[in-house]
């Protein structure tokens, strides 16, 4: 027996899903300027912390729970617990130990943050502790588990200790893009398998799913995404709607990588790989950052004049 296999389930290269905290603390400093004059960066540290133990906890019993399932995957069966690597009272311990780490030092930060870490992790026993599971339930298993983005926003922006909340449509269109992210995994392992009675049965959900349902999903989420996105630029910062041809054009991009063979999509910890992928996000990233603290009041002028030709 070694280490090895337990830090492998631990899932550590996935802490990179906290970057999902970011634009919840880049909002936070437009909302109240004034926090970036307060020592916080020892705050962000423990939270990005806080938030990977908490991931990794979940990380755990979804290894452990899925490993009849990941047996019958091409890929996953040789992952350390279907492949018979690691003790499962162990396992177990591992779980807790990453919970209390998390948890522990979510309480540090306040209640504010500590509720939304908590309800993380209440998340993934959902998704993957029976007799709920959500995970084997279709449709459910996207919305519950792309649950995790808008908590991971709420992660962010707290950790800056504010105190007010986040614009809720801010937080419907960070679920609805999520949700997005896993309707193309989905399609995208459904379509690597290739058979829709092995695909029952590695999972439950794709009893119900085919090809057809999946993408219509995937519009579904995306336009949901746009619409709420919409909602709150109209409402907080016209400027933003100058990046939709580049959230179009991501949106675009991801789909077609859902469609390569043995999809990138489908291990989303590996899309750096991707690289003219990944340098297109980061610059998507940089224009959203930019146009949110820049100020272009000819839109304004511009919009204004349309409604009042309209009235």
């Amino acid at each position: 027996m070694t280490i090895e296999p337990y830090l492998k389930i631990a899932r550590f290269d996935h802490w990179f899903k906290n970057v999902f905290m970011i634009p919840g603390i880049v909002v936070a400093f437009y909302a109240q300027p004034a926090l970036l004059d307060s020592p916080i960066f020892l705050n962000l540290a423990l939270a990005f912390l806080s938030a990977g133990f908490v991931a990794s906890s979940n990380y755990v019993i979804n290894e452990l729970l899925d490993a009849p399932f990941d047996a019958l995957h091409p890929v996953k069966k040789h992952r350390p617990i279907p492949s018979g690597g690691v003790n499962i009272t162990l396992v177990y311990v591992e779980w807790i130990t990453f919970a209390v780490l998390g948890l522990g030092l979510a309480a540090l930060l306040g209640w504010r943050f500590f509720l939304p870490a908590l309800a993380l992790w209440l998340m993934g026993c959902i998704y993957n502790i029976p007799p709920f599971r959500s995970k084997d339930k279709p449709y459910l298993d996207v919305l519950s588990e792309s649950v995790n983005n808008p908590l991971r926003l709420l992660l962010g922006w707290y950790a800056t200790a504010i105190t007010v909340l986040p614009p809720l449509s801010l937080l419907l269109a960070y679920w609805m893009v999520g949700a997005f992210f896993m309707a193309v995994k989905r399609f995208a392992e459904y379509r690597r398998i290739g058979d829709p009675l092995v695909s029952a049965r590695y999972r439950r959900s794709f009893r119900y799913y085919n090809e057809e349902r999946l993408l219509v999903s995937i519009i579904y989420y995306a336009v949901s995404f746009g619409l709420f996105f919409g909602i709150f630029l109209m409402r907080y910062k016209m400027e933003l709607i100058l990046s939709i041809p580049l959230i179009a054009g991501f949106v675009a991009w991801y789909i077609h990588l859902g469609f390569l063979e043995n999809s990138p999509t489908q291990y989303p910890e590996l899309l750096y790989k991707q690289k003219n992928f990944t340098i297109y996000c980061c610059f998507c990233g940089l224009v959203l950052q930019l146009l949110l603290f820049v100020d272009v009041p000819v839109l304004y002028r511009i919009f204004q004049s349309t409604m009042q030709t309209i009235q």
